[in-house]
């Protein structure tokens, strides 16, 4: 015996409410990369994370200005010289922040308001990649007034300063520190946690640049491989835009889509799919 259920309300029952929303407006992306930039530095992990990288800045170009100034600027620092500093300093910590812009949603639990908010997750997703870039751009600028002022007290110190720059230095800077922000950016999509993309950002840093060496030195036929899969070194003409010539560029746009095209390829495809809890 079977029955069937009729979709027709009863007489005199209550009909259920439902909410239109077929003619909203949809979020506009602009407020989307607003949003992500406030949450940048609107927690105590972010705060601190930009702090820290400001300090140890002005730590390290203190430094060195003290060290020019005692020696009588001995080891020919420049205005280029300081800004190098900067760089190597906010290169280990940019792809940190670049994590936390991901991470955060997941591991403070907040991603269920976000993709409430905006269910369109590629989006949102594209709105943290450029809080990403707008926050490099914004610490090379920093580096660089840090740079000028650390520079103006040397040349006090010494009796004249050398502001020799070199834009090709600069521009080479941004697209290091760019590409390093993605890296981090990259494997946190993959991975959705803090902790495991920080050890593992650490590790394609240094380990497997360290291990891809030794193995060179001691393997000949694995040389000519390793010099489209070390990312790293791949990246070292771009840091005064002398990259030239299809070798070159093969071995970075190899290098960069084992690590970074893949990862974020993955990792994008795991946030469209992953259950919010």
């Amino acid at each position: 015996m079977s029955t069937t259920t009729s979709s027709t309300p009863t007489p005199g029952a209550a009909v259920p409410r439902t909410i239109d929303v077929s003619g909203t407006a949809p979020v506009p992306f602009g407020r989307l990369v607003a949003v992500e930039l406030r949450k940048s530095y609107d927690t105590r992990a972010g705060f601190w994370l930009l702090g820290t990288i400001a300090g140890l800045v002005v730590l390290a170009e203190g430094i060195a200005t003290a060290v020019g100034i005692t020696q009588d600027n001995s080891p020919g620092l420049d205005f280029g010289a300081f800004v190098g500093v900067a760089a190597f300093v906010t290169a280990v910590l940019l792809p940190v922040l670049g994590i936390m812009l991901v991470t955060s949603e997941w591991g403070q639990r907040t991603a269920m308001v976000t993709f409430s908010l905006e269910p369109r997750r590629p989006r949102v997703v594209a709105a943290k990649y450029v809080v990403g870039l707008i926050l490099t751009v914004a610490t090379a600028l920093v580096a660089v007034a840090i740079g000028a002022v650390c520079n103006a007290f040397l040349g006090l110190g010494i009796g004249g300063a050398d502001w020799t720059f070199g834009w090709d230095y600069f521009v080479g800077f941004l697209i290091v520190q760019s590409l390093a922000m993605t890296s981090g950016f990259a494997l946190a999509t993959l991975l959705l946690s803090t902790p495991a993309a920080i050890v593992v950002f650490f590790a394609y840093s240094y380990v497997v640049p360290t291990i891809l060496a030794l193995a060179s030195a001691f393997l000949d036929w694995f040389e000519p491989i390793s010099d489209y899969i070390d990312f790293q070194r791949a990246q070292v003409p771009l840091r005064d835009l002398s990259i030239s010539g299809g070798e070159q560029w093969g071995q970075l746009l190899v290098s960069a889509a084992v690590w970074l095209v893949v990862p974020l390829a993955l990792g994008l495809r795991r946030i469209l799919r992953a259950e919010v809890k």
